[in-house]
């Protein structure tokens, strides 16, 4: 099956964040779920931005980066999956590491210029909800458009609702009926990424 690394959001690595890595696991994925917070969750998204604040971006991406890196026996193909936050490292990694094999962006997206040039037959899945503040106005949802005009294989899926956070089940912003469409598209996804399997 595919090998996936998971980042967590700016409240940190969740129950939330867990379980999703679990469904994943329980259709035969191996999900690497790094704590770019070193143990550190917040009760709120403004209280994980505050954390990340004082960290610094910078230092949260290169941790990671490393997390990848310093991962024993794993393989160069790999699919990158962020939420909100996480997506720093995941697109950065699915921009420049050798061997990725897919990127699923949830709640976020960056534009790629920010990591170079985004490799065009590389696919990439961008999930978030269509009234998300945080997502319509702060560029994110711009950058997605781009980059699904860019790349070759490309999907935007914008899911009715405003939370940001609506796929962690441990937060007061789970969507269920959104997250289950959301896990759905994200095993098909998977699927189609598996090693063994063979594109048309």
């Amino acid at each position: 099956m595919t090998e996936v690394f998971l980042f967590h959001h700016a409240q940190g690595l969740t129950p939330g964040v867990i379980a999703f890595a679990d469904v994943l696991r329980g259709e035969g994925h191996t999900v690497h779920t790094p704590d770019l917070y070193e143990g550190h969750t917040f009760g709120t998204l403004d209280e994980g931005l505050a954390y990340a604040e004082r960290t610094g971006f910078d230092e949260l991406l290169d941790r990671g980066v490393r997390a990848v890196a310093d991962a024993p026996d794993s393989p160069e193909e790999l699919v990158y999956i962020g939420f909100s936050l996480g997506v720093l490292p995941a697109q950065k990694l699915a921009q420049t590491r050798p061997g990725a094999r897919g990127a699923v962006f949830v709640h976020s997206c960056v534009p790629s210029s920010a990591f170079g040039r985004w490799p065009s037959r590389l696919p990439v899945r961008i999930h978030a909800m269509e009234a998300d503040r945080l997502f319509t106005d702060e560029g994110d949802a711009d950058a997605a458009r781009a980059l699904v005009d860019d790349a070759d294989d490309a999907e935007l899926h914008l899911y009715p609702g405003d939370q940001h956070l609506f796929a962690d089940n441990s937060l007061p912003s789970y969507d269920a009926e959104a997250a289950a469409l959301l896990l759905d598209r994200t095993l098909m996804f998977l699927r189609s990424r598996d090693v063994g399997h063979h594109d048309a």
